[in-house]
């Protein structure tokens, strides 16, 4: 059986160093609140303001360490609220996709992409893929168990030796399928 543990992703906000020091303060850097299941990602104490032209969320949570662009991850639920027609995207593939308004305590970065739904994925580290027999950028189908239990298709399998085993789904996917984060899911073809 090929199993994987399930990560379940709120919204969040991957930004540049620089729209960090346009947000917090020049040569500000972000502060670890907890770490992530992927080595070297945390959850920072930062949060900011997105604002769409339907509505806002305050206290979105900053992943970090800073990135080379600044991305807005929310599920397709948000992208209704706020008024911001979000595609489902890869993570870092944010050309031709809507922007937003960010606000933090020291100002405000108006964002002209990088607003989207991630698509679901399995994190494998190398090890784990050829375990598995898994390619980079192979699409799967994964299966998750319990009374609400669901297959997802479409599931993209990311491949690097700085990755750790674990399935990242969206809220929306999540309540959807009764899942939580820690559970298992297991990947069928």
């Amino acid at each position: 059986m090929k199993t994987v543990p399930v990560g379940v992703s709120a919204r969040h906000i991957h930004l540049t160093q620089e729209h960090v020091e346009a947000l917090f303060g020049p040569g500000y850097q972000l502060t670890e609140f907890k770490p992530l299941s992927q080595p070297g990602q945390f959850a920072a104490n930062e949060t900011v303001e997105v604002i769409g032209p339907k509505g806002s969320f305050n206290k979105v949570r900053i992943l970090g360490p800073a990135r080379p662009a600044s991305q807005l991850e929310i599920s397709r639920t948000d992208s209704f609220a706020i008024g911001v027609k979000a595609p489902v995207r890869e993570s870092g593939d944010i050309n031709g996709t809507p922007g937003i308004l960010v606000k933090g305590p020291a100002g405000e970065v108006e964002l002209q992409d990088g607003v989207i739904v991630a698509a679901r994925h399995i994190h494998f580290h190398t090890s784990d893929a050829e375990k598995y027999g898994i390619q980079d950028k192979q699409k799967l189908r994964v299966a998750v168990g319990g009374e609400r239990g669901v297959v997802f298709d479409n599931v993209v399998a990311r491949v690097s030796a700085n990755f750790a085993l674990d399935m990242h789904i969206d809220t929306d996917e999540a309540n959807a399928a009764g899942v939580k984060n820690g559970d298992t899911a297991e990947i069928i073809d």
